[in-house]
């Protein structure tokens, strides 16, 4: 057990949702990019419990690349991240799949629904890496979609609606009870009027559970639902200014 973790334990305060310190990913072998650029150069971001963070980019800065690497889905070439206090970098294979199971919700642009599953045994695939004991996934599975209003719970997935689908890719990402759900272009493959419905429920059910949200997009109709929005680029750049700032004010003292 880490100092922070024993320190946190002791003091009964709940740790960020997310924190980030010196993230930095590259692809490599990436023929178009600078041998010395980072895809992701990240100093700090930190989440609160329940809050909800806009990240904003344009296309091919890194935004679904930054969640991957939250996610532990790929590894940073350096830095840290925590998620609920525990760094999920420092855990590999099934150890790792069984924390992203338990305590991370994704929620994919084109909602990444398995073909030829039903909608209850989408969700319930969710819940093969949780904490939660394997009697009670029907029963809690079949609460979620219920609870989002899916009753067509044998369907697959091209038998509902897009709206329907949506609702599930969200059942799925929630029903686990996570600190952290992310959200990767939630809207881009929605009508106007489904994406109003998809965020509403998104946010709503995010609330209601008590997770923190981290959504990135580059719709400019999504700025006006988030009170906290940050943009990739600036980032990094504040971060770099501050730290050339501190440096010029400790050379100018010395």
């Amino acid at each position: 057990m880490t100092d922070t973790l024993k320190l946190r334990e002791e003091s009964g305060a709940k740790p960020p949702a997310l924190s980030v310190r010196g993230l930095r990913f590259r692809y490599v072998g990436a023929v178009d990019t600078p041998p010395d650029a980072w895809t992701i150069d990240l100093p700090t971001l930190d989440v609160a419990q329940r809050e909800q963070v806009l990240l904003t980019g344009g296309s091919g800065i890194g935004k679904s690349t930054l969640l991957h690497l939250i996610a532990g889905l790929v590894d940073p070439a350096e830095g840290t991240v925590l998620v609920d206090g525990t760094n999920i970098h420092a855990l590999s294979g099934a150890p790792r799949d069984r924390f992203r199971g338990s305590a991370i919700g994704m929620i994919f642009q084109t909602f990444n629904l398995l073909s030829g599953f039903s909608a209850l045994e989408n969700v319930l695939a969710a819940l093969m890496f949780s904490s939660v004991p394997r009697g009670k996934h029907h029963e809690l599975a079949e609460a979620t979609l219920s609870r989002l209003g899916i009753t067509r719970l044998h369907a697959a997935p091209e038998e509902l609606s897009v709206g329907q689908q949506q609702r599930v890719a969200v059942a799925r990402a929630v029903v686990c009870r996570p600190a952290l759900v992310l959200a990767d272009e939630p809207t881009a493959s929605l009508d106007p009027e489904n994406a109003e419905h998809a965020m509403d429920l998104i946010q709503s059910v995010c609330r209601e559970l008590g997770a923190a949200l981290v959504c990135v997009s580059h719709d400019p109709a999504m700025s006006a639902r988030f009170e906290r929005r940050e943009k990739l680029g600036s980032l990094v750049s504040t971060a770099a200014t501050s730290a050339t700032s501190a440096a010029t004010v400790a050379g100018g003292s010395r």
